[in-house]
């Protein structure tokens, strides 16, 4: 068998050894050599072997390892799948084993040629042309190259190797496992890569043994920016060190948002003040830790209408007030249309801290838990006891939640004063009509948004008598 194996060589040879009868044990496999040249196999009438649908696959990728004596494992393998046909899937077998370390090998092998490989312009007139070294563990130029003739199918290039070569010309892929010496590689543009490897080095994230792992010392010989990787881990912590101390220790918003924090003289207990100052030093759950600051409620401390929405939003987390991002615009709005004045009504959360996932520089609104809606119920209890609204009207199912413990479905619920000390007239959040895809029913729910809250000035302007109450 030659070195770079053809395995439609292999499963010729095998298949006439397995119909003739031949043990495993009978057969000497040589590389290097015309199998059939000294002792031809003699003819059979038995059927040819049958495999599993997985071991031609493998057998294409382990046939391309290094070690001579893989030949033999793979008839072997083929002569017992005659007798276990589920051979391949008894894991602790050892010639099983071996099979999928050959493979794994190979497959590695094989990954490392395409991440490594390192083209070079050759100087010269005509076409322009690009030459590569590589050195592989084993014998994988046929089985790796068609890769680099998908991904460069529009230029001619040669891939050397101690084991062969690929050469892409015109359009056709041929190989050779002629091996062949290293040539004398450099170009103009080596530089250029040279900088720009160094410029996307990041040495806040360098990991030197996941970098050695993936990238093994054995390729850096043939690499030009390998050079460059001593002198940037030597300089990596340094850099760190500059970089930390450039940096804004936060963005500009979180930073005028902190340093506009004041703090709060005693108050008296039971009051409004005391209650803010409070809040403001809570740890109940632990959505604290990130948020800018508690976001209590805002209004007279005795008006008749109070609304709960959910949480404070990225703006009310940074200036401190409830319902001035785009949702406030949307209730502004609706509030208009339903004739009330938001001058008159307590606005506040089920939740007083912003609750977030970080994207880059932004914060996506999270939804908050059961759990931390519950904690903060003790907020707004004091609230509901210091405003004593003669109505809350509850814009969401978080907001319901806080408001009486139990979980609603809003469509159930949506529209309808429900009794209580105070009553409550649940209603969409306007946020929820801000992410509706459809602009109908957009159009829609915002319509029957500001019919709630019109409903809600009803009940107010009646004494708490209004048609609808349940």
């Amino acid at each position: 068998m030659s070195a770079q194996a053809d395995p439609l060589e292999w499963r010729k040879a095998a298949r006439a050894l397995a119909m003739a009868g031949i043990a495993p044990d009978a057969v000497r496999w040589s590389v290097g050599s015309d199998l059939f040249a000294a002792d031809p196999v003699p003819m059979s009438e038995r059927a040819p072997p049958r495999v599993p649908r997985a071991f031609p696959g493998l057998l294409e990728t382990a046939i391309c390892h290094s070690d001579p004596e893989r030949f033999a494992l793979l008839y072997q393998l083929l002569w017992r799948l005659q007798n276990q046909p589920k051979l391949l899937e008894i894991a602790p077998d050892p010639d099983v084993q071996r099979l999928h370390r050959m493979v794994k090998s190979v497959r590695r092998d094989s990954h490392k040629m395409h991440a490594f490989v390192r083209f070079r312009e050759v100087p010269g007139q005509g076409p322009r042309r690009f030459i590569a070294w590589f050195e592989p563990d084993h014998h994988i130029i046929a089985h790796a190259t068609p890769f680099f003739a998908r991904r460069f199918a529009d230029m001619d290039w040669l891939i050397l190797t101690p084991k062969g070569s690929a050469r892409f010309h015109a359009g056709q892929l041929h190989t050779d496992e002629t091996p062949a010496e290293k040539p004398d590689l450099e170009d103009a543009t080596e530089a250029l890569w040279r900088t720009y490897f160094s410029s996307i080095f990041n040495p806040a994230r360098l990991k030197v043994r996941a970098m050695q792992s993936e990238m093994p010392r054995k390729y850096w010989k043939n690499l030009p920016e390998a050079e460059l990787i001593p002198g940037l881990i030597a300089s990596a912590k340094d850099r760190v060190a500059q970089m930390a101390a450039a940096a804004p220790k936060a963005p500009p918003a979180f930073h005028a948002a902190i340093q506009s924090r004041r703090v709060m003289p005693e108050a008296p207990t039971g009051t409004w003040d005391m209650m803010r100052a409070d809040a403001m030093a809570c740890t109940r759950c632990d959505l604290h830790a990130q948020a800018t600051q508690a976001v209590l409620g805002e209004g007279p401390e005795d008006a008749p209408l109070m609304i709960v929405g959910e949480q404070p939003g990225d703006h009310e987390d940074l200036t401190g007030r409830p319902f001035i991002g785009p949702a406030g615009q949307v209730l502004d709005r609706a509030l208009a249309q339903a004739g009330l004045d938001r001058g008159r009504i307590y606005l506040t959360n089920a939740v007083k801290h912003f609750k977030f996932v970080p994207r880059g520089k932004r914060r996506i609104h999270q939804r908050p838990n059961t759990a931390e809606v519950s904690h903060c119920r003790w907020w707004l209890k004091q609230e509901i006891e210091l405003v004593q609204p003669r109505l809350i009207v509850a814009m969401g199912a978080s907001a319901v939640l806080g408001l009486t413990g139990q979980p609603v479905k809003m469509t159930d619920v949506r529209g309808h004063v429900v009794a209580g000390v105070p009553p409550i007239l649940p209603t969409w959040h306007p946020s929820y009509l801000l992410r509706l895809p459809d602009a109908t029913a957009a159009k829609a729910e915002t319509a029957n948004f500001t019919r709630d809250l019109a409903l809600a000035a009803e009940f107010i302007a009646s004494a708490g008598n209004p048609a609808g109450l349940r």
